[in-house]
Parts: structure tokens; sequence; C-alpha cells
């Protein structure tokens, strides 16, 4: 099935693009989609933030065809 992928902040120049589109199995969960994808480029983030469709999920997730799935690196403030 087809999902598109965003990266935002720092994770857009780390995995050297803002979007993809890529072909998944079904049920792939939005943390093992991350995972591969991190894997992949060597990232080292392993808390970042995951929408689904504009809305914040929880990393087992499962997609479905069609999902725009959106990460944003850790948030700090002060």
């Amino acid at each position: 099935m087809e999902i598109s992928v965003k990266y935002f902040a720092s994770l857009r120049e780390i995995m050297g693009t803002a979007a993809i589109t890529l072909e998944v199995e079904e049920s792939t969960s939005v943390d093992s989609l991350w995972q591969k994808l991190a894997s992949n480029s060597q990232v080292e983030l392993d808390n970042v933030m995951m929408t689904v469709n504009h809305e914040y999920v929880k990393a087992g997730h499962r997609l479905e065809a069609g999902d725009e799935v959106a990460f944003f690196p850790p948030v700090t403030g002060g």
C-alpha cells in the first residue's frame, strides 16, 4: 500500500528530503516505519513525535493506504 511521509525541522536536513512516497506492507505500524527509515539513514533519534493524517498517534498505530505520516524531532524549550 502507498503512504506519504513528511519530515520536519532538523529531520528534514538529516533525511535529506522534506517528503517521500513509500510502499509499505499492510498493518505496518508507524513506529516500525520509523525504525526502518531511521536505520536506513543512521538517524539516532528514538523519541520522535509522529502524526498520521495531521493527528498525533501512538507508536503502535497501524497505517492504512493513503495515510500521510509526519515525523518531528524532539522539541525542547525554556
